[in-house]
């Protein structure tokens, strides 16, 4: 295939920066559908576009919901997840009550995810839970990773890239370790090397959410 990098398949190729501009988000998707990248992760305002501009190609469109706080109410996380659906995503990347979760309130946790993962499933969205683990104990990975296995999330993903940091190594090992085979990992948040990438793959993750997909492919 055509300009194939071994690492394009795992590449949700973003761009969140609240300034992005209609013409930078084109800018995405035509270098997703040249280098063949997995998906692009764009703001929920950008969805009907992308669907426009990628229409019947094979790349995925992800959109981000409660982002990047999580501090969003169920019903409006719900809202999000219809109107992406409607609009023409693929993926939904779910940031949870990130609060609750601090303050020990695993049901709040538990109640919105059971929620919002079958909203996907309903509506045919591949669910990406964001844990935001920059910010989170062992403990605390491991209360929200059970979760998100109980209510068969098809990832769950490290961190938005915008707050404590991003992926860390030992952290993506940790959850291969505690989740089950059939829960995908997604490294997320200052991955810009294809020596990282290749480092969070053969730790266990199926997917890289990055800014830097052409440098990662060695395209710039």
């Amino acid at each position: 295939m055509k300009n194939q990098h071994p690492l394009s398949v795992y590449i949700d190729h973003t761009l969140l920066k609240p300034a992005s501009s209609k013409r930078q988000i084109e800018q995405l998707c035509n270098e997703a559908l040249e280098y063949h990248f997995k998906a692009v992760c764009v703001p929920p305002s950008y969805v009907s576009f992308c669907a426009a501009v990628l229409n019947r190609s094979e790349v995925e469109i992800a959109t981000v919901i409660g982002f990047p706080y999580g501090y969003h109410s169920t019903a409006s996380k719900l809202t999000e997840i219809y109107q992406a659906a409607e609009e023409g995503a693929h993926e939904a990347d779910i940031v949870i009550q990130i609060a609750a979760l601090l303050n020990g309130e695993l049901q709040v946790v538990e109640s919105e995810l059971d929620t919002l993962i079958n909203a996907c499933k309903k509506h045919k969205l591949t669910s990406k839970i964001i844990i935001e683990t920059g910010l989170l104990s062992k403990e605390q990975i491991s209360a929200v990773c059970g979760i998100c296995a109980k209510y068969q999330a098809d990832f769950v993903k490290t961190s938005t890239g915008v707050n404590a940091g991003g992926a860390v190594l030992e952290t993506v090992q940790f959850m291969r370790e505690i989740l089950p085979d059939n829960i995908k990992i997604k490294a997320s948040g200052g991955i810009k090397t294809a020596e990282q990438a290749n480092t969070f793959i053969n730790a266990g993750a199926k997917r890289i959410g990055t800014s830097s997909g052409l440098q990662i492919i060695g395209v710039s």
